[in-house]
């Protein structure tokens, strides 16, 4: 039996696109550990993510984003979600290549409207948007940033993910596409 990569996935995408869902799914059914990168980022600096965004600035979150991106990945046996702009900034897609099993989880606009609109979460590059405003801002968002995601291992489509079977075929698709195998205790 081939042994299993000890290598870290990771999963990017825009914001709302599934990433923890998925990536908390992915890791149980092959028997890996969880990190969200923001979680991982907030445990660290005893913050939440949208109040060092706002008392730093979009640029000093970018570079300890980067430092704890660089720290993260290189857990071995891990599953890690990274934030919709991790990708995109530094030589972060490059680097996340080069150590990880890298799965952009595609999304459609209209998804992750849909997502947003459900999401509990703070995002500071939404705040105080118009419906209108919001679909503008995330259809140029996500212009702007597919060649960053595009640069991933893997790309996967995660327009249908609202159901728990949607997330179970999700997963099974990712650990097709990858080659992915958990330890033997996950698979039983």
């Amino acid at each position: 039996m081939p042994q299993p990569s000890k290598k870290c996935v990771v999963l990017i995408g825009y914001m709302c696109a599934g990433k923890t869902t998925v990536g908390k799914a992915l890791a149980k059914k092959i028997g890996r550990t969880f990190y969200d990168l923001d979680w991982y980022i907030e445990e660290r600096f005893h913050k939440k993510v949208p109040v060092i965004f706002a008392e730093s600035g979009e640029e000093k979150f970018r570079d300890i984003e980067r430092r704890m991106l660089h720290e993260a990945a290189e857990f071995e046996n891990t599953v890690l979600s990274c934030g919709g702009g991790t990708p995109c900034f530094y030589d972060n897609i490059d680097y996340m290549n080069q150590v990880a099993d890298t799965y952009y989880l595609k999304a459609s606009t209209d998804t992750i409207l849909q997502h947003l609109s459900i999401s509990k979460g703070e995002r500071p590059l939404l705040k105080g948007k118009s419906p209108e405003e919001l679909k503008q801002f995330v259809d140029e968002q996500l212009e702007k940033r597919a060649a960053f995601y595009e640069k991933a291992h893997h790309i996967i489509d995660v327009n249908v993910l609202d159901s728990f079977d949607k997330i179970d075929q999700i997963v099974d698709t990712i650990i097709e596409t990858g080659g992915l195998q958990g330890s033997e205790e996950a698979s039983r």
